[in-house]
C-alpha cells in the first residue's frame, strides 16, 4: 500500500489563485490543491477529444465546491464529499476550495 501526505510532497506549484502539492505512489499522482480564485479549466483541454479531459479523477473536497462538466450533465461536489469522474469532463473550481 502506498500513501502520500501533504508534508511528503515537494515544493508547491502555484499560479494566480492556486497552489498545488503533488506526490507519487503506486503509479498514481496524488494532489493537494487550494484555490482562492474561480478557475474554469475548459480551455486547458482544447484539442483533446471533445475538448475534454480524458483522464479519470478520484478525490475529496475538504471545503468549497467544484463542478465537473460532462457531455451528459454537471457533477457538483462540495464540502465533505468524495468523488469519481471518468474521462470526458472539464473542471470548474470555485474560490476558497481545497481538494
Amino acid at each position: 500500500m502506498g500513501k502520500v501526505s501533504k508534508d511528503m510532497t515537494g515544493e508547491p506549484v502555484g499560479g494566480s489563485g492556486f497552489e498545488g502539492r503533488y506526490g507519487e505512489t503506486e503509479g498514481y499522482t496524488i494532489g493537494f490543491e487550494k484555490y482562492t480564485e474561480h478557475s474554469d479549466m475548459a480551455s486547458l483541454f482544447a484539442g483533446l477529444p471533445d475538448d475534454r479531459c480524458q483522464c479519470p479523477h478520484w478525490g475529496y473536497v475538504l471545503k468549497g465546491k467544484l463542478v465537473y462538466h460532462t457531455a451528459g450533465d454537471d457533477i457538483e461536489v462540495t464540502d465533505g464529499e468524495a468523488y469519481y469522474v471518468g474521462p470526458g469532463h472539464t473542471p470548474e473550481i470555485f474560490p476558497d476550495t481545497e481538494i
